[in-house]
């Protein structure tokens, strides 16, 4: 497997399981997702909210375009169900977006300032997509710890269960 097919998969399998974990959020009150439960974005909502500015910012860049937000604690959507619909338009966006590359645009150097440190960087296409990725990798385990302190089951979302896996 090369680099864009590896990039590819993960996309996949991260709408994937956006999908089955935004399920999962659906069966807990509105007031359970925003209850402040002591994680760095306060709340299952504030953590989905992260994300979606994450992966906004991280594809402004890799488009080309200004980034939109200036800080990573923003609350964009109060609304779950809006909250849900961006999040899902933008997982489409990602993996439409990196369709449409080629292994020789994975070598593009982008420079950027990162919003957490401040510092001017300049990363590859393919660091920057295995960057964004592996963010969203880490704040769905968030997620999932919270899921299961709230007693909800959001069902088997290892990799390997994915229906497009082999």
């Amino acid at each position: 497997m090369n680099w864009l097919e590896n990039l590819l998969l993960q996309a996949r399998y991260s709408q994937w399981v956006n999908q089955r974990l935004y399920d999962a959020c659906t069966t807990l009150a509105d007031a359970e997702r925003k209850q402040d439960r002591g994680v760095f974005f306060h709340s299952i909502h504030g953590t989905w909210n992260h994300l979606l500015l994450g992966d906004r910012v991280w594809l402004a860049r890799l488009q080309g375009h200004p980034v939109p937000y200036q800080r990573l604690d923003l609350a964009l959507y109060t609304d779950f169900g809006e909250l849900r619909a961006a999040q899902t338009d933008c997982d489409q966006v990602l993996l439409d977006w990196i369709q449409g590359l080629n292994e020789d645009a994975l070598q593009r150097r982008i420079a950027f300032r990162s919003l957490s440190t401040g510092q001017d960087r300049n990363l590859s296409v393919a660091s920057m997509l295995t960057t964004l990725l592996i963010h969203k990798t880490h704040h769905r385990g968030q997620i999932t710890a919270l899921l299961g302190q709230c007693g909800c089951d959001y069902g088997d979302i290892d990799f390997i269960c994915a229906p497009f896996v082999d």
